[in-house]
């Protein structure tokens, strides 16, 4: 009986899982009816606008080509019959000059001729018609304005819509997420040297899977990316996916979107181990504070699969998150007397991790750091070599002292709001950042430029060769580890 309940459970689970896939597939068929229509008005209301402003253009350049030929032919006009009426007038003089010379050739008089003759000779040589130009000042050809739009009515004729550049593809396999940053890597179908940029979309989300037409976050772009890649930094991976997708631009038109992919945000994710905590701690998942009355107020949590909540990662890893400690876990005894530690119950063997630890005000004393996970039960942070650590004392002076193997160094600097605990365990380096008020916040992440970082740091080569777990002391006070950066 039980079996089949078990598998009509999964059956009914794979079943409400199937609804609810239809079920935001018909909102994305929805949408894109929506979308269609209104693209569509659109994309004719371009297309009508487009061809008014050539009807514009083809009217205007009109009227250009008909007003010059108007005052070429008016120039022309008011040249020749100018020359018309010079040439008219001189024939009438000229004319008139002859039928004189007529006249006297035929007098019989013999007195004035010779008087005659040279006066007509003086009015001759002095007539218009000598001085006259016989060549047309203006020409009757008007070929130079006939025009063929033979070529542009081809043109015309192939008008088409415009090349839409090809959706690009998003390649998996060669995008990269650690520490804080994403690197994403697109290929085109074909190349394409008209491409002019690419938009790149991103926002995050906690499913896998495409988008759904109902996201908490919205899409945050990023414009004019020249290379077929981009990096984005200073990322908060606070949820446990992040979802991608690009699209190519020319010098007019933008192509479609590629389809979206949605990349896990690895991140170290940890707990307090409250099996490991001094019996005077009072440990739960993310928070541990000084408990007088003694005794631990929550029992070790037996959990089959543990799912990494991306709203409590308290850190950024470059790889996979480290491997959590042996399930095998010791005694309430395990640390005792005056060695008032907790360990967290995931170990740091590989890459580059990061969390900040948030404290009361009113908190006394405590510590932040790093350990071993052989620290001794007595031993405190920081006091030996198995541990390193940030420690605050607030009773009568306050004071701050990075502290390894019963060494200690006095930071010279105000208390700050929280302390940050940066592990490159490959370099083997652990680095404390003493996060204040500043434009960021209290946000100071180790991605973030020196100069943009609020805070002190301390950095000290630990050596480490062992795994290490994130620790805590707490002898007055309540700690917080949260996310951050």
């Amino acid at each position: 009986m039980g079996d089949q309940k078990e598998s009509l459970r999964k059956i009914t689970h794979t079943l409400a899982m199937k609804n609810e896939e239809i079920s935001n597939f018909i909102c994305s068929l929805k949408q894109s009816l929506e979308n269609l229509e209104a693209n569509s008005n659109r994309v004719q209301d371009d297309l009508e606008s487009e061809f008014s402003s050539l009807h514009a253009v083809l009217d205007e350049m009109k009227e250009t080509m008909l007003t010059r030929i108007k005052q070429e032919r008016a120039s022309r006009t008011y040249e020749l019959q100018n020359q018309l009426s010079s040439c008219s007038k001189a024939l009438e003089s000229s004319e008139e000059l002859l039928e004189l010379a007529n006249q006297t050739l035929c007098s019989s008089e013999t007195d004035g001729f010779t008087q005659a003759a040279k006066d007509i000779k003086d009015s001759v040589t002095m007539a218009p018609a000598f001085r006259l130009s016989l060549k047309a000042k203006a020409s009757d050809n008007m070929s130079h304005l006939m025009v063929d739009f033979s070529q542009e009515r081809e043109m015309l004729q192939s008008l088409k819509f415009l090349p839409v550049p090809a959706t690009p593809e998003i390649q998996v396999s060669e995008c990269q997420v650690c520490d804080n940053t994403i690197t994403i890597v697109w290929t085109l179908p074909e190349p394409d040297n008209k491409i002019d940029h690419y938009i790149l979309e991103h926002r995050r989300t906690n499913h896998e899977g495409p988008p759904r037409i109902r996201e908490d976050y919205p899409w945050m772009v990023v414009e004019g990316i020249r290379e077929t890649e981009h990096t984005l930094t200073g990322l908060r991976f606070d949820t446990r996916y992040m979802t991608f997708r690009v699209k190519a631009c020319n010098k007019a038109v933008a192509g479609e979107f590629s389809e979206p992919v949605t990349l896990e945000t690895h991140a170290f994710t940890f707990k307090l181990d409250s099996a490991s905590a001094h019996q005077n701690l009072k440990v739960e998942d993310l928070s541990v504070e000084w408990d007088s009355s003694g005794g631990k107020v929550q029992e070790i949590r037996k959990e089959k699969n543990r799912t990494n909540s991306p709203m409590h990662s308290p850190a950024r890893s470059a790889l996979m998150s480290p491997k959590r400690a042996p399930t095998a876990r010791p005694g309430r005894d395990r640390f005792t007397a005056e060695s008032y530690t907790v360990l967290a119950d995931t170990m740091i063997d590989a890459g580059q991790q990061y969390w900040e630890v948030k404290f009361d005000k009113e908190s006394k004393a405590f510590a932040v750091g790093v350990a071993l996970r052989s620290l001794g039960r007595f031993d405190q942070l920081g006091k030996s070599s198995a541990s390193w650590c940030i420690h605050l004392n607030n009773w009568l002076q306050q004071s701050l002292t990075a502290k390894h193997n019963n060494k200690a160094r006095t930071l010279d600097c105000p208390i700050p709001n929280s302390i940050g605990v940066y592990v490159s365990y490959d370099e083997g380096v652990e680095r404390e950042l003493l996060c204040g008020d500043g434009p960021a916040g209290s946000q100071c992440g180790p991605e973030r430029p020196e100069e943009e970082q609020q805070h002190q740091q301390f950095q000290r080569q630990p050596h480490i060769d062992a795994a290490v777990h994130p620790a805590s002391v707490s002898a007055a006070g309540r700690l917080l580890f949260t996310v951050w950066g």
